[in-house]
Order: structure tokens, then sequence, then C-alpha cells
């Protein structure tokens, strides 16, 4: 059996590494995290508001990650983010065994959290590109998605499991183990970050220069937008309500069996992604994107388990693919001396109305009621995905078998994967 072309080369083996690693751990947290918080006395809205604490931070800096990340080594960016995790979770761990955890602390350690994971997002995402030629992008970046939601199943199972039989704090410590861990991973890439050449105007500048990058491609802006709705809403649903409604009906590993069941489909859509190569992938992503809506549809009306766990699945197999297709189309056309920022746009603009509906699906749930809500989100989350089918940029952009001229990506020498 011949192993994918992208794993020949040695920078992109520790580049997903080190993803899947902190994939494993960043998939345990928000469950230890949730029943953290509901341990400690927390209500719906308390839990929304610490979860919202990390979010807001990561939206409000990951522009400036994305900046830093076209400015200076990606290397350096990822190493420092890992470790700085790393120390973050020991003592958001140490708290919750030593018994002397509040809910405010979980709270500003979270923000602290979110600024670290938004420096480094846009660094990672943009250094897929320069650990594999142009010829082996493709399967790079199907084979990352897989790799990373293969590890984070296995972390939403092992979540649920963890916090019911040893608690949250030594769930959380498993996470701190991750990223040192993926920090070693990164320091050892021996992956040059050039520069362009002249001088660098200011970073407001830069911003700027993202900006229209992102702009003049109507595709772009238009699924981010949709990204931003989508998240309005998914996010209090998938992060405050999902514990609660599936907790209290079913128990708590249910809801971290419900977590692996939505990777499980993200594994069978990277396991497709790997094969499946449609001309026109933004709109085959696009059209399974809204089965999206199935797990929110089915928290809100089925008394059983097993629609709930369908839901997820589906859930996460059309996200899965859309997220291959759309982040294969960043890398195949925004020019690679902005990708860091565009990709911290993407972030930005997707997750910019994820504090908010963190904060709001509590005080809304209580008032219109958890099932009615849950419903009013599949409504949504279908609804804007079909939408943005009504957009020619979007149903037409076609995959690349070479990158443009405007877009070259690194080169790196393929490498046996025993040659070091």
């Amino acid at each position: 059996m011949h192993l994918p072309a992208a794993l020949r080369h040695r920078d992109y083996r520790l580049l997903v590494s080190a993803s899947a690693t902190s994939a494993l751990g960043n998939a345990i947290t928000p469950i230890a995290l949730a029943f953290a918080v509901l341990d400690l006395g927390g209500s719906a809205t308390e839990l929304g508001l610490v979860v919202a604490a990390f979010a807001l931070t990561e939206v409000v800096t990951s522009l400036f990650g994305g900046v830093l990340g076209d400015r200076v080594s990606r290397k350096l960016m990822l190493e420092g983010s890992a470790l700085g995790s790393a120390l973050t979770q020991v003592v958001i761990a140490a708290a919750l065994i030593g018994g002397w955890a509040t809910i405010p602390m979980l709270g500003v350690i979270g923000a602290l959290n979110g600024c670290l994971s938004a420096l480094s997002n846009p660094s990672s995402r943009a250094m897929t590109r320069l650990t594999v030629p142009p010829g082996d992008l493709g399967s790079a970046v199907s084979l990352r998605a897989l790799l990373q939601t293969s590890a984070a199943t296995v972390g939403f199972v092992a979540g649920g499991l963890l916090v019911a039989t040893v608690g949250p704090g030594w769930a959380i410590a498993v996470d701190a183990a991750t990223y040192a861990v993926a920090a070693l991973c990164f320091a050892a890439l021996r992956v040059a970050h050039s520069v362009p050449d002249g001088e660098r105007g200011s970073m407001l500048a830069d911003l700027g220069d993202g900006a229209r990058e992102v702009f003049a491609h109507r595709w772009l802006w238009l699924l981010i937008g949709q990204a931003l709705i989508c998240h309005l809403v998914w996010s209090g649903a998938q992060g405050v309500l999902g514990p609660i409604v599936i907790g209290d009906a079913f128990g708590r590993e249910a809801w971290g069996l419900a977590m692996g069941t939505l990777m499980a489909g993200f594994v069978v859509g990277g396991l497709l992604c790997l094969r499946w190569r449609p001309r026109r992938l933004l709109r085959v992503g696009t059209v399974l994107l809204s089965m999206t809506a199935l797990f929110p549809l089915a928290m809100a009306l089925s008394d059983h388990l097993w629609p709930v766990l369908a839901g997820a699945f589906l859930h996460g197999f059309g996200l899965q693919v859309f997220d291959v297709f759309w982040d294969l189309s960043i890398q195949q056309n925004v020019d690679p001396d902005k990708l860091a920022r565009v990709y911290s746009f993407d972030a930005a603009g997707s997750f910019v109305a994820r504090p908010l509906g963190l904060a709001l699906a509590g005080p809304i749930a209580l008032a219109v009621g958890l099932h009615a809500w849950l419903a009013v989100v599949a409504a949504v989350m279908g609804a804007t995905a079909l939408a943005a089918l009504f957009s020619g940029e979007v149903r037409r952009l076609e995959r690349r078998t070479t990158l443009s001229a405007t877009a070259p990506a690194a080169s790196p020498s393929p490498e046996p994967a025993a040659a070091r």
C-alpha cells in the first residue's frame, strides 16, 4: 500500500504530527471545561460567558496573528503559542485538581488561551504549502484535515470518559501534555519563511492589503459572511446548550459520545476527500455544508439518542468535506505573501459573532425554551448554506491542477520517509 505523497516530506510529517496531537487535547478541553463550570455551581449563562471569553479574545487577536504570520517566522509563532498554551492548561488543571479554581479564573485563563490560539492559527494554516511541493498540496490539505479530525474523534470520546471517571482537572492536564508534544514537533521544523522584498508598511497597511485580497474574491467574503451568521447561532448550541440538553437527557458520557460521533463524520468525510476530487469543489462543499443543520435539529426534536448521533455524524461529514474544499480553494487562489492575513480574516470574520452567540445562548434558550431555540439554530444553518449557492462564483469556482503564477507554493525537495 502506498502512503499519501505528502507524507514523503519530513516537515509536513512534523507539522501534521503537531496539529493532530493538539487536536486530540483540544477536543478534550471543551467537554472538561463545560462540566468544570457546572461542577463549580455555574449556570448556563456563566458557562456561556466562560467560553465566550476564549472566543472573544481569539477573534480580537486573530488579525494581529495574521499580520505577524506574514512578517516573522511562522515556525517561531507556532512554537511560542504551543508552549504558552501548555503552561496555561497546567494552571487550569492544577486549580481544578487542587480545589482552588473559580469560574472567573477559568474565564481569565480561557481568554489568555484564546489569544495564544489566535496568534498561531493563521501561521499554522499557511504553513501547509511551505512543507510540500505544489503537486502534493491537495493531498496535504486533505490528509492534514483527516489526521486532525481523527485525533479529535478520539479526544471527544476520551473527554467524556475522563470527565466521568477522573474529573475535569485531569482531563485538561492531558491537553497540556499534548501542547508540549506539539511544541517539540514545531521546534524540529526546517521550513524557512521568506518575506516580500522591500520596505514593509505599518501593521494597519498590512491589514488593509489582506482585506483587499479577501474582497477581491467574491466567493471568499461571501462564505466568510455565511460562517459569521452560522457561528452566531451554532456556537451557543454546541458550547452551552448541547452539554445541558444531552447531559440531562442521556448522561454526561452521551455528550462526549455525540462529539465523538460528530468527529467520526469528519473522519469519513476526510477519507472521501483523499479520493474524491470534484471539479467545482465549492459548489459540492456548500451543498454538503447544509447538512450541518441536522445535528441541532435532532437535539431539538428527538427523545432518543440514536437520531442525535446520526445528526452529529452527518454534521461532521458535511462540514469536513466543505472545510477541505474551502481550505484548498484558499491555498490555490490566494497570494502566498498574504495567506496568513487571509486566514486571519477568515477566522475573525467567521467567528466575530461567536462570543455574542455564546453569551446570549443561555438567556435566549431560557426565554424561548432550549428545544425551540435549537430548532431555530437548525433552520438558520441550513438556509444560509443553501443561500450561498445563489452566487455564481461559489457554484463555478474550479479545482486547479497547478497553481497560478500569482500564487506559487513553496517547493521543498521530496524526501523519503526514512531519509533522516
